[in-house]
C-alpha cells in the first residue's frame, strides 16, 4: 500500500460534502477531513481571481487515485477542479494498518 493525501477544493459546503460521502460510499477514501471556508486567489483565464472555497483532504492509496479523480470530475461544477495527490512517506503503523483495511474493498476491485 502507499497512502495518500488527496486534496481538492470545492465551491460550496454543501458540494465538498457531497464529494466526501460519494468517495467514502465507494472505498475509495477511507475519511475527509473539512476546512473552510479558505480564501483562495489563482490566475484564471489570464487574470488573477479570488473565491471563498471549501478544501477537502482525504485519505487514500494511489492505486485508487485514478478512479478517485474520475469520480470527482463527475460531480465536481468546476471546469478545472484541483485535484492533487501527496504521498504519505511517514505515518503511524496502527492508522496506516487502519487506513488499508478501510480501502481494501476498492483495493480489491483495482
Amino acid at each position: 500500500m502507499t497512502g495518500i493525501l488527496v486534496f481538492v477544493t470545492a465551491a460550496t459546503e454543501k458540494e465538498a460534502k457531497k464529494i466526501m460521502r460519494i468517495l467514502l460510499d465507494q472505498h475509495l477514501i477511507a475519511c475527509a477531513n473539512l476546512l473552510g471556508p479558505v480564501e483562495s486567489q489563482f490566475w484564471w483565464k489570464g487574470k488573477i481571481d479570488e473565491a471563498k472555497e471549501y478544501m477537502v483532504v482525504m485519505k487514500s492509496d494511489e492505486k485508487l487515485f485514478r478512479k478517485l479523480s474520475e469520480t470527482i470530475k463527475q460531480v465536481h461544477s468546476y471546469e478545472v477542479p484541483e485535484i492533487l495527490a501527496v504521498q504519505i512517506v511517514k505515518g503511524w503503523q496502527p492508522y496506516l494498518r487502519w487506513l488499508n483495511a478501510t480501502l481494501k474493498p476498492a483495493l480489491v476491485k483495482e
